[in-house]
């Protein structure tokens, strides 16, 4: 089997939180992880967390030091993935509407008469 690369972007935390600072990694480059394990522990200006690993695979890359702040969306960590030629990809559950569907029922305000 062939293997490929994956670059984990740090994930939308929630509650409008648009950046975390790197308080530790529980991993290193070489390392092997299952998916689910501990990756990296992160902190927001509402909490930290422990993000789990996304894939199992070899750590190729960290992208971001300890202490330093991550925007959301920014490269993490990059993994070596086993890629199997017969796997299926990642898409898009059910199906795309066509064009945008028409409200079955209008509803409008209107201020209260005097």
């Amino acid at each position: 089997m062939a293997q490929e690369n994956f670059t984990f972007t740090l994930p939308d935390l929630g509650e409008g939180l648009v950046e975390a600072t790197v308080l530790e990694w529980q991993v290193a480059v070489g390392d092997t992880v299952e998916r689910n394990a501990p990756l990296v522990e992160v902190e927001t200006t509402k909490s930290a967390v422990v993000i789990p690993s996304p894939k199992a695979g070899r750590i190729v890359e960290l992208h971001a030091e300890e202490e330093q702040v991550v925007p959301v969306g920014d490269p993490l960590v990059t993994f070596a993935v086993e890629a199997a030629a017969d796997a299926p990809q990642a898409g898009i559950v059910g199906r795309v509407p066509d064009e945008e569907a028409r409200p079955a029922r209008r509803v409008r305000l209107r201020p209260p008469s005097d």
